[in-house]
């Protein structure tokens, strides 16, 4: 190698870009770093190696995980506002449960930013998803959606770019209306036509307000609560497989705990109830079975043979979401 060529070589490698500057860069265009290779023959090919990437528990750290994973997950309308950190601090990004059409993100009229959660998943990181069209949106003209280009290996996660100090507000809604708010002009009725195919589609979800990530739903003519729960896997099914062989695993009379799946790192254990229970019926058993929950997750002695068959039975009833 010559040269000219090692000193290019060695440019190319400590030169760093901001991800911003990669959102429009496409595959066969010159690499903004200036090396004269083209983009995918440079910093490009670590978009590649970004989308191999795999977090167990992406929003790990972050207020309100396990909101975020029920938003992600199970809820059908639902908006949780997050505050940004350093160069744009105390900026106000909403993230949306769904945005027309699944897109990843749009800059409003009014420039404010929503990211959508429920979007095909570019690597095996959410939160670097996430991270990512935040960034492009801080790109975007008020107005358009935006365009995410390629994933960048090094670029932030969401963990990196909100003020995890401050709590998120996440707020249930009935239906997408807030999607398209007041004084919005429909002369073709295609706007309302939409919003109403998004809301029938939608299952009527309430969160509960005595205990953090539970979600009562109606389902069909069958209602259930999912409680996403923040305990590593193992502990929580030995808590849930003491209070089962005991007979304390129930909510409330005529509800039973029928399994639970798996999202993003943690486990939500799921309740079938009556078929006339409400949401706020489930207040107060919700918080006696947290205290319940609390005290059988601090038990250290070993599982006895009536608990390991309970374990057993629930680990038997768990589906993984992908």
């Amino acid at each position: 190698m010559g040269k000219k060529s090692r000193n290019r070589a060695k440019n190319t490698a400590t030169v760093t870009l901001d991800p911003a500057d990669l959102v429009d860069v496409g595959p066969r265009e010159p690499c903004p770093c200036g090396s004269g290779k083209r983009f995918k023959q440079c910093h490009g090919r670590e978009q590649a190696q970004a989308a191999d990437t795999f977090v167990v528990r992406p929003f790990e750290g972050l207020p309100s995980e396990c909101d975020l994973i029920a938003f992600r997950e199970i809820v059908p309308a639902g908006t949780a506002e997050v505050t940004l950190a350093g160069e744009h601090k105390d900026k106000k990004v909403t993230l949306v449960t769904l945005l027309p059409m699944a897109m990843p993100g749009l800059v409003r009229d009014d420039e404010s930013i929503w990211i959508g959660l429920q979007t095909h998943a570019a690597s095996g990181d959410p939160s670097r998803d996430l991270g990512h069209a935040i960034t492009a949106a801080l790109a975007t003209e008020p107005g358009n959606p935006i365009e995410l280009g390629d994933l960048m290996k090094d670029g932030p996660r969401l963990q990196d770019l909100i003020d995890t100090s401050k709590p998120i507000a996440v707020k249930v809604h009935e239906g997408f209306d807030y999607w398209v708010g007041e004084n919005v002009e429909d002369p073709t009725g295609e706007v309302a036509a939409g919003l109403e195919r998004a809301n029938d589609a939608a299952s009527p979800t309430v969160r509960l307000e005595s205990v953090e990530a539970a979600y009562w739903t109606q389902i069909g003519d069958r209602r259930y609560l999912r409680w996403v729960l923040p305990h590593s896997e193992d502990t929580l099914l030995n808590a849930l497989a003491r209070l089962h062989a005991a007979g304390s695993s129930a909510l409330t009379d005529g509800s039973r705990l029928i399994g639970s799946f798996r999202a993003l790192g943690v486990l939500a254990p799921v309740w079938e109830l009556p078929a006339d229970a409400e949401a706020a019926d489930l207040e107060k058993p919700a918080a006696e079975f947290a205290v319940a929950l609390e005290k059988a997750l601090a038990t250290e002695a070993p599982l006895s043979t009536e608990e390991r068959a309970a374990r057993a039975g629930l680990a038997s009833r768990q589906l993984t979401i992908r």
